[in-house]
């Protein structure tokens, strides 16, 4: 699948067309995967911040004792957006009104002919009535295709490493907060280029017809290979995408940093668990290589 578009909670993760790297070997299946697991330190306390994969499989389970441990240590877990507003059904609505099309359009007239014909073999090779998607802009169609050919191939947004530790902080009775708004996700997705949003919906179809690319950045995930992740999550986006990535992922990143940062400076003993994208974390333009260049203690865990 080379992109997968996704606004809730889940930030934007682009996979790129490539083969399997075959210097990686593949965690076992019935081992915990290796975190991507950063402790940031100052003087008085820590932020660990952890990698996420947003639709995962039941055998991804249990999590690593890393994991486990920072959780426990943890005052305050935080998510790129709150577990309260993910939870509102307000923001399924926002979601919805910017997802139609402007008066008097069309999403066959946002396509150019050849995408509009893959679009209508897939819907009838799943069963989908077209109609459903006339009304829709193409970044949406975009998602939904995304979403269920993944569903289709056992990720479950449901078992998305962010949802499960929504569950244990609420669980647990621990502080959570967002970095930033659904609101705000949603006018990236929506402030697509019509470019931007044709190329998406063609590659959620070469998604539909070959999943490897989905499954290999399962794997590196899984191996907790953050060259490997770079690779494919920012360099080959970076490069095709200059503008998107700028919107997607580094503007988004300096915007948390004083979030971030106030969790070291204005705390004398709590710390943080943030949970974010694999995508925010990694390469020159991640919060991790951010906090570093800013004096922070930084390890790998």
């Amino acid at each position: 699948m080379t992109m997968l578009s996704v606004v809730t909670q889940p930030p934007f993760l682009r996979l790129t067309p490539s083969s399997m790297d075959p210097s990686v070997t593949p965690v076992a299946a019935n081992a915990s995967p290796r975190p991507l697991l950063w402790k940031v330190s100052d003087k008085d306390n820590d932020l660990y911040l952890l990698g996420s994969f947003h639709a995962l499989k039941p055998g991804d389970y249990p999590l690593a004792p890393a994991i486990d441990a920072a959780f426990a240590d943890a005052e305050l877990v935080a998510f790129e957006v709150s577990p309260e507003e993910m939870a509102s059904p307000e923001l399924g609505m926002e979601m919805m009104e910017a997802a139609m099309q402007p008066e008097g359009g069309s999403l066959q007239a946002s396509l150019d002919a050849p995408t509009w014909q893959r679009l209508q073999a897939y819907c009838s090779s799943r069963g989908v009535p077209m109609e459903q998607y006339q009304a829709l802009e193409p970044w949406f169609v975009a998602l939904m295709v995304s979403l269920t050919e993944m569903g289709r191939v056992g990720y479950d947004p449901a078992q998305g490493l962010d949802q499960q530790l929504i569950a244990r902080a609420t669980s647990a009775n621990k502080r959570t907060l967002g970095l930033e708004t659904g609101a705000s996700q949603i006018a990236v997705l929506d402030g697509m280029s019509a470019v931007e949003q044709r190329q998406s919906l063609a590659e959620a179809l070469d998604g539909a017809e070959d999943s490897s690319e989905l499954d290999e950045l399962h794997t590196l995930w899984r191996n907790g290979d953050d060259v490997g992740l770079e690779a494919k999550l920012t360099v080959e986006f970076r490069k095709s995408y200059a503008q998107l990535y700028q919107r997607i992922n580094v503007d988004r990143n300096q915007a948390w940093l004083p979030k971030l940062r106030a969790m070291l400076d204005d705390s004398h003993s709590d710390d943080a668990l943030v949970v974010v994208g694999a995508m925010h974390l990694i390469g020159p333009d991640g919060v991790v290589n951010q906090l570093r260049q800013r004096g922070y203690r930084v390890e790998r865990l």
